[in-house]
């Protein structure tokens, strides 16, 4: 593990990661959350694997982002990779909180927020995600609005997700990115995704057929001095999906179920997450692979694209 400044903070990079930021070549960041809240020891450090080598067959290298026992760590050796998928206490870190897990050296798993935040400081462009939080449903009376969008209007990064996550208010997640000046391209398609499903019945602000035609509206964003980050929704392949009109029927018993249990805050998705696994019978963990897998190769292909 090569350690190296920021401007001020510590961050340890893994060899692959510090030999590919020497050379210039294309990296992309993926976050840690979906390895230690996303799905349970092994099938997380299955993913967590193949994600990887699907980026380094399109020519890039992956930066796999957490916070280990304090230190910030951009890339993950195979080896910290596999304790991290076995931590059962790590903590689930936002902007709000990065700082507080590496001040208290603790181990944290970044969320999209913080993973951005890692990624910019490490010079890192383009990330790979599932699919971004935004504003839950009901948030007119909780307030519930996740810290992604925010960090999208600041943070400098590309962020390829499946669309904002199905089971919170899609409209209103696209009108705050809206008010935030943040661009959502849906590539290939004028309908923008739903995470599990293709599309939510709302069309795209806006939409490209390329990884260069994304790199180059980059381009010209930082060319004229335009702040903060872009977001592009990759459809789940078709073979993958659920249906929206099926997921919804899910997605309804899954919130009244965290209602009945007094689910509030972070712990809200995760308990979403895993009463819509059990209400599928599995199917939707299947789609969430295949989604991540699915974004990696095209976040790849853009990074690759930026630096041509």
């Amino acid at each position: 593990m090569t350690k190296a400044l920021s401007p001020s903070l510590p961050i340890a990079y893994s060899k692959e990661v510090a030999a590919a930021k020497q050379r210039g070549a294309p990296i992309v960041a993926l976050e840690s959350t979906i390895i230690t809240h996303g799905m349970p020891y092994p099938g997380n450090i299955d993913m967590a694997n193949s994600v990887e080598a699907i980026i380094r067959a399109q020519g890039a290298v992956p930066a796999t982002i957490a916070v280990l026992r304090g230190t910030l760590h951009v890339g993950l050796e195979a080896e910290e990779l596999e304790q991290l998928a076995q931590t059962t206490d790590a903590l689930k870190v936002s902007r709000a909180d990065i700082a507080f897990a590496i001040a208290e050296r603790r181990t944290g798993a970044t969320t999209v927020a913080a993973t951005m935040i890692a990624a910019a400081l490490a010079g890192i462009r383009v990330f790979a995600t599932g699919g971004i939080g935004g504003v839950h449903r009901g948030a007119e009376e909780s307030f519930d609005i996740s810290a992604d969008l925010e960090e999208l209007a600041r943070t400098p990064v590309i962020v390829v997700c499946a669309g904002a996550k199905a089971i919170l208010d899609i409209p209103k997640t696209l009108e705050v990115l809206e008010t935030r000046g943040v661009p959502v391209v849906t590539y290939g398609s004028k309908d923008f995704p739903a995470f599990w499903s293709r599309v939510s019945g709302l069309d795209s602000p806006l939409m490209l057929n390329s990884p260069a035609a994304i790199a180059n509206f980059q381009a010209v964003r930082e060319q004229m001095g335009i702040d903060g980050g872009m977001l592009i929704a990759n459809p789940v392949p078709e073979e993958a999906e659920i249906p929206r009109d099926e997921m919804e029927v899910f997605i309804a018993r899954a919130l009244e179920n965290a209602e009945k249990d007094d689910i509030s805050g972070k712990a809200v998705t995760p308990y979403l997450l895993a009463d819509i696994f059990k209400l599928t019978q599995g199917r939707s963990l299947k789609t969430n692979i295949a989604l991540v897998e699915n974004n990696t190769r095209l976040a790849a292909e853009i990074a690759v694209s930026l630096v041509d």
